[in-house]
């Protein structure tokens, strides 16, 4: 119930940030929630968690009871008449809160596990939301791509009608139809790759590969960025993971100890007596009854010094590993965040860029109008107006990419 509550706080925060539009943002929440829903990556992580806490059952238990029989083969003669067979039982048990001891280790263990559930969830999220953007580009470039091959045939309407009154060439007219068979080419490989993306998408969501997926006609960038709390990197459950571990090594630790005091047992040794016929005194063939008190003592303890020593170095290791890890998310949170500012500059450049290209066009109109038009100025306008499309595109993607990846490194 813990983790489905984060999973719920979580998706709402990344719905809100990663899309600006709100029926947008429920799209993609729902993709995520059903992905959570239906990964077998984060089921599996849930039953190991399931396990490693049954496990705190287990080690909560006393050893087995022994119980053994005999039978005197060669029977021996006593006082009170013949030995005839023996019964003993034992019970040992530990020392005082090893048991205790037992179980806050595997239940530190059950904690650790815990993150990995945790740290799935994150990467889930991330990889569902990048491939729904990849989506989303590839989508788009196909309608950019197809409005400029509409273009291009208003252009070559424009060129064949200059080549009636001899103010254009054939050669013009070829020169548009290779670019439009050019277009059209690129945006058939786009649907190709639309589709295995397609396919990745239904897999993260664990459903049929084939099934559509509803795609924002259109993303825009905020605004501005929401701020970043970067405090937050230090309690991501990648690092809280090594806290965990680091907690679980001190319980062991702590059951080391107790293991290695001594341990008790106590039980009862029963023997049959067989009266002779010969023997007249009244305590014949009485059986004897002998409780039993043992003790188990680890004389040679060097296991027990040797595995406090693992555990000092063990501490150690996972200090190092988590200074390690808070060293590379540190990077990649500043890679992210530079990264995005990068996107909103390209971005707002390609705007500028595109605006400017149009007005170039614009230009071309009213000279087509005039009685002149170069036509390889109009596929050179078309070229650079298709580019900065792209670029824009691709500024979109990246922006709200690394707001992704930023979410999955500060949010809690």
């Amino acid at each position: 119930m813990k983790h489905k509550k984060f999973n719920i706080k979580l998706v709402l925060a990344l719905g809100y940030c990663l899309l600006s539009l709100f029926v947008n943002a429920q799209q993609l929440e729902t993709y995520i929630e059903d992905a959570l829903a239906n990964s077998p990556e984060i089921q599996k992580f849930e039953l190991q968690h399931r396990i490693a806490t049954e496990k705190v059952t287990e080690v909560n238990s006393l050893p087995n009871a022994e119980f053994s029989a005999g039978y005197f083969v060669l029977e021996p003669e006593t006082r009170t008449g013949t030995q005839r067979f023996k019964v003993s039982a034992k019970q040992m048990m530990p020392w005082f809160g090893t048991l205790t001891s037992r179980e806050n280790y595997a239940s530190a263990l059950a904690d650790a596990k815990y993150e990995d559930i945790v740290i799935a969830q994150r990467k889930l999220m991330v990889s569902v939301s990048q491939s729904y953007y990849k989506l989303y580009v590839n989508k788009a470039k196909q309608t950019i791509l197809l409005e400029n091959s509409k273009l291009l045939k208003t252009y070559e309407t424009l060129a064949l009608t200059s080549i009636e009154v001899g103010k254009a060439s054939a050669v013009d007219v070829l020169k548009l139809q290779i670019r439009q068979n050019e277009l059209e080419q690129l945006r058939h490989v786009l649907e190709q790759q639309y589709l295995a993306e397609q396919t990745t998408f239904n897999k993260l969501l664990n459903r049929d590969k084939n099934l559509e997926i509803d795609v924002v006609e259109a993303l825009i960038l905020p605004s501005k960025d929401f701020e970043i709390a970067t405090k937050n990197l230090a309690l991501h459950p990648e690092l809280l993971k090594y806290d965990k571990l680091f907690q679980s090594v001190a319980q062991s630790e702590l059951m080391n100890q107790k293991e290695s005091h001594p341990s008790f047992g106590f039980g009862f040794d029963y023997i049959n007596i067989q009266a002779g016929s010969d023997i007249t005194f009244s305590e014949k063939g009485k059986d004897i009854f002998m409780p039993t008190l043992s003790l188990s003592i680890p004389i040679f303890n060097k296991k027990y010094k040797s595995k406090t020593k693992q555990n000092e170095l063990e501490q150690q290791e996972i200090v190092v590993q988590k200074q390690e890890r808070l060293n590379t998310l540190e990077t990649h949170l500043d890679e992210a965040v530079n990264e995005r500012i990068s996107a909103r500059i390209s971005y707002n450049t390609q705007t500028k860029n595109l605006k400017q290209a149009k007005d170039a066009e614009d230009i071309l109109i009213k000279s087509y109008e005039t009685g002149t038009i170069d036509f390889n100025d109009v596929l050179d306008i078309q070229e650079l107006q298709l580019k900065f499309q792209m670029n824009q595109i691709e500024s979109v993607k990246s922006y709200y990419t690394q707001t992704t990846i930023i979410n999955y490194l500060t949010q809690h």
